[in-house]
């Protein structure tokens, strides 16, 4: 069964403290990349002198770049902590969100911007590094409420870091980017004194290259049952979804008119919706109906939440939508719980990496796919010029749906 497991918890671990560090770090990471959302459509068109539609095409190539070195170096970021610890990796991703932030607003070209999303993809491993820290801490059947507790941590970061940046890009597109970057130093210091390592040494393996790198990181899943098809359901969910951060901003302001500061309400009220169905429901949900349920659920209400956004006409509908489709939060928590239960404790740092590895690719193809597919039909013009992008993410998501329930039905018949 899917639910089979063989990872314990860490027994020496401090799992309430640990985990209470980890979450407050993630949420302040989130805080400051929350903050930056709002204005990255200005700024790019301020840096390349571009209009909305040519910025968001370049806003998809930010994030490409983002994704491709984060794909290269997450697996080798979950192998090192398997190796060297959780806290040492966790503190140079805090670092290096930091220096992305300072150096996106102080830079004076395209150029610089890119090199920015690089360095950011390069030790953008936090959320890695955390799941593995809940992993060694917390019992198999206890991993869906806490995976749902550091999806709350995003969402919270989601409702506290866009708010803030829609307000402050009144005062200019760099300023919520210096304010960021502030925020990662003082995550860094309070992590510097506080976080705990977890991973203790009878739990550490070997350094090894070729587990580290992208590629050989995806043997993880072929070396343990059960884990493949979920990665399959999970790369093509996250394909989908990846057209939120591709176009939300963009599509705001080109459907309704939206500020930077409406576009920071939005995303805001997003990150309440979130916060509240993974930190406040993924624990009791997964309890009451089962973590496969509630992945089924969350799938069928994305597709629904997509296609509602395609044909929403104001601000009512698409926070009626919010609503209505955040079990999709759901997914992307239980999923992880459900294959971190077939893979032993010296391997959950391994395990994390080739999930991150497996998201890179989804996001970084589904972001260039979305935000080159929206600058395209925008500038066509037309009655749902803008909405088409939202069509196309529905169907994908209609296909994460149908390869999961056929998951569940190979399920059933084993004996």
């Amino acid at each position: 069964m899917i639910s089979g497991g063989v990872a314990g918890p860490n027994p020496k671990a401090p799992s309430r403290h640990a985990i209470t560090f980890v979450l407050i770090s993630v949420l302040l990471d989130v805080v400051g990349f929350g903050l930056i959302i709002p204005v990255l459509p200005q700024l790019i068109e301020e840096v390349g002198g571009l209009g909305l539609a040519d910025a968001a095409k370049i806003g998809g190539w930010m994030f490409f770049a983002f994704s491709v070195a984060q794909f290269a170096c997450s697996p080798l970021m979950g192998n090192l902590s398997d190796r060297f610890g959780r806290r040492p990796l966790l503190l140079l991703a805090i670092a290096g969100l930091g220096l992305d932030n300072l150096l996106q607003a102080l830079a004076p070209s395209l150029f610089w911007l890119f090199v920015g999303r690089v360095i950011a993809g390069v030790c953008g491993s936090s959320w890695v590094i955390a799941n593995a820290f809940i992993t060694d801490v917390t019992a198999p059947e206890a991993r869906a409420k806490y995976f749902g507790l550091l999806g709350a941590c995003f969402g919270l970061g989601f409702v506290i870091g866009p708010a803030i940046g829609g307000l402050l890009g009144a005062f200019g597109p760099r300023v919520p980017f210096y304010v960021a970057a502030v925020i990662s130093g003082l995550n860094l210091i309070y992590g510097w004194f506080v976080l705990p390592e977890t991973l203790v040494r009878e739990n550490r393996r070997a350094f090894l290259w070729r587990r580290s790198n992208p590629f050989g990181a995806f043997a993880v899943f072929r070396s343990y049952k059960g884990v493949l098809p979920m990665c399959a359901v999970l790369f093509v969910y996250m394909f989908c979804t990846a057209i939120y951060p591709a176009i939300w901003p963009f599509w705001g302001m080109t459907k309704f008119g939206w500020s930077t500061a409406m576009v920071g309400v939005s995303l805001a009220l997003f990150g309440i919706v979130m916060a509240v169905f993974q930190g406040g429901l993924a624990g009791p949900a997964a309890a009451r109906f089962g973590e496969r349920r509630m992945v089924l659920l969350g799938l069928i209400t994305g597709v629904f939440g997509l296609l509602g956004y395609g044909f929403a006409w104001g601000l009512l509908p698409v926070v009626v939508l919010m609503v209505l489709h955040g079990p999709e939060g759901f997914v992307h928590p239980m999923l992880v719980a459900m294959m971190t239960k077939n893979v032993p404790a010296d391997a959950q740092g391994e395990l994390q990496g080739g999930i991150a590895a497996i998201m890179s690719v989804a996001m970084l193809t589904g972001t260039v796919f979305f935000s080159q597919s929206f600058g395209y039909f925008a500038a066509q013009g037309g009655r749902f010029a803008a909405d088409i992008p939202f069509f196309m993410a529905a169907a994908v998501c209609a296909i994460a749906l149908a390869l999961y329930v056929l998951l569940l039905r190979s399920e059933e018949k084993k004996p």
